[in-house]
């Protein structure tokens, strides 16, 4: 009898010990996989839905050791990444965590609204169609992360309440005299700005030259304002700008009309609405592409005559 006790005893710490090792131990999926929990999924339902992904291979302890854990009840609907090798007890834990996949959306700087609404209505990780109707400088260029099931409207919110905050810091903190009147000329200088150099260190300077222009009364004469016009903000031109351009009747044509254009010509990014907030301090009233990826400054025109001169010989030796 002693025996028969001692073997069962041995046979119920051995299974025990099995056990533990099914829910803690390393299981046998190797490699990475995504699934969707659907809302009122049930946990036997969740079983089955992992095993058949390979995720575990027991149900039946699955729902077991769910319900022993009591985290059958707390288990969230969403999109889970289960990494290879994940336990058992793992699995359960991530779901009754929320610890869900966040998929990332970047919306590069310096794009129009038209061109940044089309990268959101082409992610088909999206849902929705968007109904949402941002004006010119209404999104902040940034990476935004999301869930399954988010809404294409949801990054469009996301992103125009970035806009919103880093604008209003930047027009808060915002240098003594410069020549605009409020946080929407603030924008519409940066995203001037934004479109007129990618390089982060020369921002301050590109700044200085629309700040000194304007407070000196000068057509801000910039391309990319003329280019605004051209293409009704749907995006680049695809070409150089013509003489016959540069003559086109519109708001938006800094070679014709003083001060600043009427609306945004981009989405600005954080780096240049702060460069618009604190231009660098400058003379400079001219730049011209360096030919190297930057730009040569300067105070005046016989100074930048001969800097053109320079990028041309730059350019035809290309």
């Amino acid at each position: 009898m002693k025996k028969l006790i001692f073997l069962l005893l041995l046979l119920g710490l051995v299974a025990a010990v099995k056990v533990k090792s099914w829910v803690y131990g390393p299981g046998e999926l190797s490699v990475s996989v995504q699934l969707i929990i659907p809302k009122g999924a049930t946990v036997a339902g969740i079983s089955r839905q992992l095993q058949s992904a390979g995720v575990i291979d027991k149900p039946l302890l699955f729902r077991l050791a769910a319900r022993y854990f009591r985290l059958d009840t707390r288990i969230k609907a969403g999109e889970y990444e289960f990494l290879p090798g994940i336990s058992m007890f793992d699995a359960i834990d991530k779901m009754a965590r929320g610890d869900v996949l966040y998929r990332k959306i970047t919306l590069p700087e310096g794009l129009t609204t038209q061109q940044m609404l089309g990268i959101i209505a082409a992610d088909t990780r999206l849902s929705g169609k968007i109904t949402l109707r941002p004006t010119e400088g209404d999104l902040l260029p940034e990476t935004y992360s999301f869930v399954a099931g988010d809404s294409k409207d949801s990054i469009i919110q996301q992103a125009s309440r970035a806009m919103e905050t880093v604008l209003a810091e930047a027009w808060a903190g915002r240098e003594d005299g410069l020549p605009v009147k409020n946080s929407r000329e603030l924008l519409v200088l940066a995203s001037i700005i934004e479109k007129e150099t990618g390089i982060k260190e020369e921002r301050g300077l590109v700044a200085s030259v629309f700040v000194n222009r304007l407070r000196k009364g000068m057509r801000l004469q910039t391309d990319p304002t003329v280019i605004y016009a051209l293409t009704d903000g749907k995006g680049e031109l695809g070409r150089a700008l013509t003489r016959k351009d540069l003559e086109k009747d519109s708001p938006y044509n800094t070679y014709k009309y003083y001060g600043l254009p009427p609306g945004p010509i981009c989405n600005p990014g954080r780096d240049a609405l702060l460069a618009a907030a604190h231009p660098a301090p400058s003379g400079y009233l001219y730049f011209v592409a360096s030919g190297n990826g930057g730009h040569n400054f300067a105070t005046s025109l016989n100074e930048h005559n001969s800097n053109v001169a320079q990028w041309r010989k730059v350019r035809a030796a290309q």
